[in-house]
């Protein structure tokens, strides 16, 4: 597949995550789909998370920022937004709008996504829900 795509197939993926359509996963994404940094061994887990997901923030919005292909891999850089109103990861629901930044890389062969690597920010998040209080480095604390 080329480049664009490759890219073209992670745009698709972050339309369907915004519609909550966890079907379409099926078509984007292979059976034996691994997420490095959620450890889900197959598509079906990452289903579960999606769906946790969907209901836990169920107002949430996925904006890419930016996008990059090189070879078999698909970077993104993507702004997630939600509101937490329903339990999350054993969290209570909050209320509270929270805002992140992840990068992803996707791992594309045959048409499919079946890797991800992801760095993001759930503490800041968490920090916006209220459950955790951040104080700043001990030498800025004041």
């Amino acid at each position: 597949m080329s480049l664009e795509e490759n890219k073209a197939i992670v745009r698709r993926l972050f339309e369907e995550f915004n519609k909550h359509n966890v079907a379409l996963l099926d078509k984007l994404m292979a059976p034996d789909y691994f997420d490095h940094a959620l450890q889900s061994r197959s598509l079906e887990d990452y289903k579960q998370f999606i769906t946790m997901f969907i209901n836990g923030f169920p107002d949430f919005h996925v904006t890419i920022e930016d996008i990059i292909a090189e070879g078999n891999k698909v970077w993104v850089l993507v702004k997630f937004t939600g509101t937490h109103t329903s339990e999350f990861r054993g969290l209570a629901p909050t209320g509270k709008k929270c805002k992140i930044t992840v990068v992803h890389i996707y791992r594309i062969f045959n048409g499919k996504v079946v890797e991800n690597w992801s760095i993001d920010d759930w503490m800041d998040c968490y920090k916006q829900l209220g459950v955790i209080e951040y104080k700043g480095f001990p030498d800025e604390v004041t």
